[in-house]
């Protein structure tokens, strides 16, 4: 059965497998120590521009999110995110998990406005029992969102300038980062990115790598003692030159943006197809996840036929569905689907 289900249904490009057998009997130091790591942190601080960063990989999102999270805030601050937000949804609890609070706010097609956050850090201290409450010590975004909707750069400036007012860090999950970029409606590059937020991360599980996450700290304020707590917090790979010979890949001759655009260039064809055959749209992302309002019988009758997510209930009768492509979507996965629906 053909699946749209997410975005890392398949292994890795071929590319980034090739360099893995390629440098598979090359003997290496561990714990990223390795001379592939180390390329790696080098590249993509000349992609970004930002010869001073800080560059560090896990394994995946969620670790990833929880740990950027737990190691920068103190014990008694929270982090701001968009109700809809990956780590306050899908996440399991995994913020929390590490005693840290999440101060969810309403948003506006999957964001979080520098409006709101700005609001809501000065209700807070006006507040004369704050000193009860859990500080606010960071703010978190998705780019691309969970709705595949986009920052524009001004927004995310005028959230940059929030968060430099009150003295707190702007973290963006990256795990789509690339699909983000390549959309032709992003009016951001990834050296906007790195110059506007404190810390963010690259993601290679969902763009062409077996696992991955490339964190990159742009201020000097990677935590102290950073790969001690990623030990501490189970997360510390011994042959972390699985990553860093992938990442080294990924940013060779440009192939993490050549394989965004092409998922971008999938999703279109995907939206096309739905709207042709008269579906609506729930929201017009314009990334990888599309998102379309179906009637529950004729879900029911697409499941036994295509693999999706079921995202959440519209109505009575409807239900909002997700459908996403990736890296390695195919035209014929596209005609195949059209087919089908």
């Amino acid at each position: 059965m053909i699946s749209f289900e997410n975005d890392y249904l398949e292994g890795a490009h071929s590319k980034v497998l090739s360099r893995l057998i390629e440098t598979n009997m090359i003997q290496e130091s561990g714990y990223g120590n390795d001379s592939f790591t180390k390329q790696a942190e080098e590249r993509i601080k000349e992609v970004i521009d930002m010869p001073t960063a800080e560059v560090r990989f896990l394994t995946g999102g969620t670790q990833t999110n929880q740990i950027i999270v737990d190691t920068i805030l103190t014990a008694y601050e929270g982090v701001i995110a968009a109700d809809t937000g990956h780590i306050s949804t899908h996440e399991a609890g995994a913020i929390e998990y590490t005693g840290k609070k999440i101060l969810a706010l309403p948003t506006n097609d999957g964001k979080l406005s520098a409006k709101s956050v700005k609001a809501y850090i000065e209700t807070f201290y006006k507040d004369a029992n704050h000193e009860h409450m859990v500080f606010p010590g960071m703010v978190y975004i998705s780019f691309p969102t969970e709705y595949g909707t986009l920052y524009s750069k001004a927004e995310l400036e005028q959230l940059s300038i929030v968060c430099k007012a009150y003295q707190i860090p702007l973290f963006i999950d990256g795990a789509r980062l690339g699909y983000g970029l390549a959309s032709p409606q992003s009016d951001v590059t990834i050296k906007d990115i790195a110059t506007l937020c404190d810390v963010f991360y690259i993601g290679g599980t969902k763009i062409g790598a077996l696992c991955g996450e490339a964190v990159v700290f742009t201020k000097s304020n990677m935590p102290k003692h950073f790969t001690t707590q990623v030990k501490q917090h189970g997360a510390l790979l011994a042959k972390g030159r699985l990553l860093g010979v992938q990442f080294l890949e990924l940013f060779t001759n440009d192939l993490y943006f050549e394989i965004s655009t092409h998922a971008i260039q999938m999703a279109e064809r995907l939206k096309t197809v739905f709207i042709e055959k008269g579906y609506q749209l729930y929201i017009d992302s314009p990334t990888n996840q599309q998102f379309f309002i179906i009637d529950n019988d004729t879900v029911q009758t697409l499941q036994g036929k295509v693999k999706f997510s079921l995202w959440e209930k519209y109505d009575d009768t409807h239900t909002i569905v997700r459908f996403v492509t990736n890296w390695a979507t195919l035209e014929e996965n596209i005609e195949q689907l059209e087919s089908l629906i």
